[in-house]
């Protein structure tokens, strides 16, 4: 059974398999409205925090010139591996 072709919108970036039909009007309104946002950490700069208040506090220590804590230091690893010998491999 094929579905019904609609005629193509006058949108020329709109192709005729986009299926909105299911799709939730303004689903993410009110959040996105709120100020929200998502900003991607790097692996290593997300270790150094364990969550997001202690990023914001960081930045406003920045923002501030320094007046907020800096987050807590965690264990370093060696910048040296050690060699595995042959009976561990």
């Amino acid at each position: 059974m094929t579905k019904k072709r609609r005629k193509s919108s006058s949108d020329p970036d709109m192709r005729d398999e986009y299926d909105f039909a299911s799709g939730v009007r303004g689903k993410y309104a009110t959040r996105f409205a709120a100020g929200s946002n998502v900003v991607i950490l790097d692996p290593d700069v997300a270790k150094r925090f364990g969550d997001s208040a202690s990023v914001n506090d960081a930045l406003r220590s920045l923002l501030d010139g320094g007046s907020a804590k800096p987050p807590p230091d965690l264990p370093r690893r060696s910048k040296h591996r050690r060699r595995r010998t042959p009976a561990e491999r």
